[in-house]
């Protein structure tokens, strides 16, 4: 039966459901209680259903996240058209590059104000070539009538800004998605072994693979040290970490991969370390901001986006992308701190993370963001 709906309603549009479960509820809970119905646009997965009886809108959409079939991007970015001449919404929220591109697009020729939001650039921009072209080209199209774009760091801003993919006076940067400071917090640490923690897909362009290269070095130091890599594992995917290293590494006791979870907080509690050697032009890598928040050190690699909560020395170390050696040296450091330092590091992480990714700050913004489009009325 279709709904109808009081007023226009806000659509955020994205490319799984999952992350706007992970990611966005705060968001739509905050956008519901100033007055607005919102409607979710995503791919249906496991998390739908969580959405839809939080009380929210849901219209499937076709979308492939990682695809490069041109019928399939047609088909989504006619999915957009239909659903927005249905819904006929106020304003809509994109994020994710697909959502950015053909999500805007449709609402350009429909007059509806958009907002989006760029969550990482991935892969495309690391090097120049005829895809970043291309991309880039469809970007500064799509991008033309936009109300807001938020960009996750200055490095992308600033790539947009400097290739006038963007007009610099509709573009603002936000502290990544911003973490929960009530739902992330330090924690007593059980007694253990020192633990280095990973969290995230198990991903070559995460530094997966460098980070087992780094974890044997500094396993024949310090035998005793445990590495944890948390999180779901991409085989036969484009980008996987290679299945034969991990086996490998796992079957040794190098590392320990217990898997996915829904709850990351007792990793954290257990860790005295979160570690992501990632590669991938990321936009403020949520596993980062969910670390700093709970008071640990972190490492990362001086890449974009993942240097962003890390003030060397202060919360944490840079490491070299792409550097095994460089990695296991960094880590050696940083379990061979006094216990009174590695804390100390930790208490800087959790000011950091109160002072400049409180979540807040990012809804705020949005909110804002909203406000303004809805009173102005159609795109020009």
């Amino acid at each position: 039966m279709k709904r109808e709906w009081r007023v226009r309603p806000v659509v955020l549009a994205y490319n799984t459901s999952l992350y706007v479960w992970k990611f966005r509820m705060p968001l739509l809970e905050a956008l519901r209680e100033r007055g607005y119905e919102v409607v979710v646009l995503a791919p249906r997965d496991g998390c739908t259903e969580r959405i839809v009886a939080a009380g929210f809108g849901f219209r499937e959409l076709r979308l492939e996240p990682r695809g490069r079939n041109p019928a399939a991007d047609i088909g989504t970015f006619l999915d957009f058209i239909r659903a927005y001449r249905e819904l006929h919404p106020s304003v809509a929220l994109h994020y994710t590059i697909k959502p950015n591109l053909y999500g805007s697009l449709a609402a350009r020729m429909l007059a509806i104000p958009a907002i989006d939001n760029v969550t990482g650039l991935g892969a495309i921009f690391e090097r120049d070539g005829l895809l970043q072209r291309c991309v880039g080209l469809a970007y500064r199209v799509a991008l033309a009538r936009v109300s807001r774009v938020f960009f996750q760091n200055t490095d992308d801003r600033d790539l947009f800004v400097g290739h006038r993919f963007v007009d610099p006076a509709r573009v603002e940067v936000l502290p990544g998605s911003g973490v929960d400071l009530e739902r992330f917090r330090p924690a007593p640490r059980p007694d253990g072994p020192f633990t280095f923690l990973f969290v995230g897909r198990l991903l070559k362009a995460k530094g997966v693979e460098d980070l087992v290269a780094a974890a044997r070095i500094v396993r024949s130091r310090v035998p005793e040290v445990r590495i944890v890599l948390l999180g779901e594992r991409a085989d036969g995917e484009p980008g996987a970490a290679d299945p034969a290293i991990l086996d490998a590494a796992i079957s040794d006791g190098t590392v320990i991969a217990p898997g996915a979870t829904d709850d990351v907080r007792p990793f954290l509690t257990a860790a005295d370390c979160v570690v992501l050697p990632s590669y991938y032009r990321e936009g403020v890598p949520r596993s980062l901001l969910e670390a700093i928040a709970s008071g640990k050190p972190v490492i990362a690699a001086d890449s974009v986006g993942t240097r962003e909560p890390v003030i060397e020395g202060e919360n944490g170390f840079l490491c070299r992308p792409r550097d095994p050696a460089d990695l296991a040296a960094v880590m050696s450091r940083m379990a061979e701190l006094a216990p009174a330092e590695r804390a100390a590091l930790g208490e800087a992480s959790r000011k950091l993370a109160e002072t400049r990714f409180d979540e807040r700050i990012v809804i705020g913004k949005y909110l804002e963001a909203v406000d303004a489009a809805t009173a102005s009325g159609p795109a020009t």
